[in-house]
């Protein structure tokens, strides 16, 4: 049903607005751009820009929605068959199987004709992301740091607990989820105090690393014991501690985190910030707090974001560029902002009354722009997502399950990946 609902979706998107009609023939330059998301993002992305389309109606903007399962396949589909959009929204991984493959336009001479843009008004770590060999190939829209640790003050307030501040450690945040978790008369859990999908802030965050340089990687440092050691704790935090539902535990609940969350079933959990839009549809007290630093003072987690790129087939160009800049400016970047889906990459934008204090929850989103100097990407090589999808994941799920340690897997698994990495080198 959900794949029905995308498709639909598409083509409502596709023929209502005007995609039917042939570029430049007899009206204006016809620019389509391509993009992922729920409803709700469906509907903040196609008006974030709205206001521009009014003023410059020489150019018809369509948006074409495309779900984000296989959206790359896709996008790369619709190339060899001649019929792709102009511009593709990409997310930062996404973005390293595009470049790859040679089908991005160098964004760098427009940038240097064009007196009205400046890469520097934006978060230089996501524009060296979508940098390659000293080329742009991406405008930024958005970044999103895995540094959101959101809590329910409901349930703080309940335990007597007090709120979290953004120089907490690990150690507190075990101490707290322990405080949080209640258990029946059974011994059954009926409230966890954390929650978290993202693994690679307890590597990062504990001095470790995935690979030897990120955006040359030859091989892997997931046998390193700051690496293991990170991944461990976050394990422990289900299997030894209980703090947190293992993964079949999570099955058996029956509901999303969010529900969990918002319930009064879970007292913190771990994501990104776009889980806002939907966490503001609840009616209770809830905030976000910087993932903690470890022991040792260190603070690194893992990031999205996205921006968006003009296709090398695009006959239109000139105009899709002028699009980009509408769609990554401060106004299109603004409405992004006050509906809470996104950390705008602008950092004008995102110091501003439409970001880090807006009046919305979550309270300290603004924290964010401090979280941004230590995000750390996924190593940029085409085939880390195989890599990962082989080797990584289904590794790390024994560890997650508490059947094997995280070191065992790790030099189980390191000369597999270490063949990839250098018999993937493009």
């Amino acid at each position: 049903m959900k794949r029905l609902a995308c498709a639909c979706l598409s083509i409502f998107l596709f023929f209502s607005l005007g995609c039917g009609k042939k570029p430049g023939e007899g009206g204006p330059a016809q620019v389509t751009v391509a993009f992922w998301g729920s409803p709700e993002e469906v509907d903040i992305i196609t008006h974030s820009i709205e206001d521009w389309q009014k003023a410059h109606p020489e150019i018809k903007v369509v948006f074409s929605h495309t779900p984000y399962t296989g959206y790359d396949s896709k996008i790369l589909t619709q190339i060899a068959g001649g019929a792709a959009p102009d511009i593709i929204a990409t997310e930062v991984n996404y973005f390293v199987t595009f470049a790859s493959k040679g089908v991005l336009e160098n964004l760098s001479p427009f940038i240097e004709q064009d007196t009205d843009f400046k890469v520097d008004d934006f978060f230089p770590q996501i524009v060296d992301r979508f940098t390659v060999d000293g080329k742009l190939y991406a405008i930024p829209r958005d970044v999103a740091p895995f540094a959101c640790v959101f809590y329910n003050k409901d349930l703080f307030d309940q335990a007597g607990i007090p709120y979290p501040t953004d120089d907490w450690t690990w150690d507190d945040l075990l101490s707290t989820a322990r405080a949080l978790t209640k258990k029946d008369a059974n011994g059954r859990t009926v409230q966890y105090g954390f929650y978290g999908w993202a693994w690679q802030n307890f590597v990062y965050g504990n001095g470790g690393s995935l690979v030897d340089d990120p955006k040359h990687p030859i091989q892997t440092r997931i046998a390193d014991p700051k690496t293991t050691k990170g991944l461990q704790f976050f394990a422990d935090l289900a299997n030894l501690y209980g703090v947190m539902p293992t993964p079949t535990a999570l099955a058996n609940l029956g509901m999303g985190v969010d529900l969990m969350f918002a319930s009064g079933r879970l007292g913190m959990f771990l994501s990104g910030i776009w889980e806002t839009p939907l966490l503001r549809n609840y009616k209770f007290k809830w905030d976000v707090v910087m993932f903690p630093k470890n022991r040792e003072g260190i603070r690194a987690f893992g990031t999205g974001g996205s921006g968006y790129a003009i296709l090398r087939s695009s006959k239109h160009k000139k105009e899709a560029w002028e699009v980009v800049k509408a769609l990554t400016g401060e106004n299109g970047q603004a409405r992004l902002a006050d509906r809470g889906l996104a950390q705008p990459a602008r950092v004008a934008v995102a110091q501003s009354e439409h970001w880090a204090t807006h009046p919305a929850p979550p309270a300290n989103k603004g924290m964010l722009n401090e979280a941004v100097q230590y995000i750390k990407f996924d190593p940029f090589h085409p085939r880390w997502r195989e890599i990962e999808d082989k080797f990584l994941l289904p590794s790390f799920e024994l560890v997650f399950t508490g059947k094997k340690t995280a070191e065992e897997v790790a030099h189980e698994v390191e000369p597999k990946i270490n063949r990839l990495l250098q018999e993937g080198k493009v």
